[in-house]
């Protein structure tokens, strides 16, 4: 429904003495409509905004349609001059009446004490300029309206109803035979009955446009929010990530440098060739650390994969395990799957370095198997030592294996492990293929 004509235009008058046709409503806002008080401001809201927007031509039409009725009465000699002018000065009045004070109410969509105030005076304005001429009724066509823009239905029916009896009343007090009245009251019970469905129907549908407006920006602020949060999200899991990886390659390479360092200090004085070798290694260590902090920072992958396949790559990290804590440790790789993408590449290289790095903390093992195999629907990466082991049911995961147990959780995979006091321990990583 467009709100920017009146849809009672087409309901004309059928004598100038039964003119009683108003046109239809104004729009409302849902729930009841807005109940402003007078020194609180109304709630905007999209709807609110185009409807003040659209109200210029409610403007426009009142001006024509009121100057179009002040023209027939000034323009009907049957009337006397003086009752034409005061006729007019009514008209006058009743337009200052409506810029001063009601064109705020219909505009702001305001409904509350002052909307039964302003029909007040306006009845007392209207009343007399039909007692004066009888040309004025037409100008219901403006004021049944504003009825509906300032009331809610049922007493803006009433005020309708109310204000198209002015004119029958004065016709039955002019008219010597009350059977004269007969037609022009029936007109006027077709028009009021008329204006009055198409006003509540417009006020309804304009209410559920209103609210489907409402809900149409509530759903946008819900989506914004949604994308805020998803967005503080990816920022968290991207610097878990970044923990995790600073934890799997600087930490634990700082870690290997400061134990080959101190080994190397240990050394200096009875065997300087292996105090030598021990610093040799932990230079290489510290450089390959160089490289992958800034990989890191430049969210590459990581750089034992950038020069390498993943086989190799985990073979060459088995080595170096075993050059720098002297463990022998033997790497076998087996199936024939497909290629791993880059992603489950880093995410199986940093749970082998996560649980070699555990092996030299806390095994004090002789040996370690790396054994990684793969089929058409998965990859497994076992990581086993002869070590001492440790209750598996009792102890609580520190940051590494939580780290890998969340890197692996986000590829879709599981992490298990098997240990027991003096029986070794075994981490066991399994991520499908995507």
């Amino acid at each position: 429904m467009s709100d920017d004509l009146p849809l009672a235009q087409s309901t004309l008058p059928v004598t100038v003495e039964a003119a009683t046709s108003p046109t239809a409503p104004a729009t409302r806002s849902a729930d009841g409509r807005r109940k402003a008080l007078a020194d609180e401001p109304v709630r905007d809201t999209a709807a609110t905004d185009s409807w003040r927007g659209r109200f210029r031509l409610w403007d426009l039409y009142f001006a024509l349609a009121g100057a179009g009725v002040a023209l027939l009465v000034a323009a009907d000699t049957s009337w006397s001059p003086v009752a034409r002018v005061g006729c007019l000065t009514l008209f006058l009045a009743l337009a200052g009446w409506y810029a001063g004070f009601g064109r705020r109410l219909m505009r702001d969509l305001v409904e509350d004490w002052r909307g039964y105030l302003y029909l007040a005076g306006m009845a007392l304005l209207y009343i007399p300029a039909v007692l004066l001429n009888g040309n004025a009724s037409f100008l219901l066509f403006v004021l049944c309206p504003q009825m509906f823009m300032v009331l809610p239905a049922v007493p803006a029916v009433l005020a309708v109803v109310l204000f198209n009896s002015v004119h029958i009343a004065v016709l039955a007090i002019r008219l010597p035979d009350l059977h004269d009245l007969v037609a022009p009251g029936l007109v006027a019970v077709m028009i009021v009955f008329v204006v009055c469905v198409l006003g509540v129907w417009s006020q309804r549908t304009v209410e559920e446009s209103t609210r489907r407006a409402d809900l149409i920006a509530e759903l946008e602020r819900t989506r914004a929010e949604l994308a805020e949060l998803s967005h503080q999200a990816g920022v968290a899991a991207e610097r878990q990530r970044l923990a995790a990886d600073i934890h799997d390659t600087v930490a634990q390479g700082l870690s290997s440098v400061v134990m080959l360092v101190q080994a190397a200090e240990a050394d200096l004085d009875g065997d300087p060739d292996r105090a030598r070798r021990h610093l040799t290694l932990a230079q290489q260590t510290a450089r390959e650390n160089l490289v992958d902090v800034r990989t890191l920072v430049a969210a590459l992958t990581p750089a034992q994969l950038a020069d390498a396949p993943f086989e190799q790559a985990l073979r060459r990290l088995a080595q170096r395990f075993s050059q720098e804590t002297g463990v022998a440790t033997n790497c076998v790789v087996s199936g024939t799957g497909p290629t791993p993408g880059t992603e489950l590449e880093v995410v199986l290289l940093r749970a082998a370095q996560e649980a070699l790095a555990n092996v030299r903390r806390h095994a004090h093992a002789r040996a370690v198997a790396i054994l990684l195999g793969r089929d058409e629907r998965r990859i497994v990466l076992e990581i086993a030592d002869d070590g001492t082991g440790f209750d598996a049911d009792a102890v609580t995961d520190g940051y590494g294996l939580a780290g890998l147990h969340a890197r692996v959780e986000q590829a879709g995979g599981s992490v298990g492990v098997r240990s027991a006091p003096g029986a070794g321990t075994t981490i066991r990583v399994e991520v499908p293929y995507r």
